[in-house]
């Protein structure tokens, strides 16, 4: 009785013990929404860019390509629910996108890259 007690305590300590990347993480609805809101209002910037001839229309046509490829991937991610790996990328190709855009802008050649 006394081993089955003592065995019992063990394995829930190490169950208490998996850490957190192991568990289970379930995407809530409003992370989409935010990486979805992230890419409109990257496409807005873009645009406001090329308006405003702070960047050129090659630099904007670049720069489109690059977040119609993240709304792409964020429609294939969507399909079957995103993980966090997912998440991780798409968040990081808006981050490179932004940055990309903010470097354009501060450039003044009208040229990519």
């Amino acid at each position: 009785m006394r081993r089955i007690i003592i065995t019992a305590v063990v394995a829930a300590a190490g169950l208490a013990a998996v850490p957190a990347s192991a568990q289970y993480w379930r995407l809530q609805p409003s992370v989409q929404r935010e990486i979805q809101r992230d890419i409109n209002q990257l496409d807005n910037r873009i645009a406001r860019a090329a308006d405003r001839r702070t960047i050129s229309r090659r630099e904007a046509t670049g720069l489109r390509r690059d977040a119609i490829r993240l709304q792409r991937l964020l429609n294939l991610y969507s399909r079957n629910g995103l993980n966090r790996t997912e998440v991780a990328a798409l968040e990081t190709g808006v981050n490179r996108v932004h940055l990309r855009l903010r470097l354009e802008r501060r450039d003044w050649d009208g040229r990519r890259g």
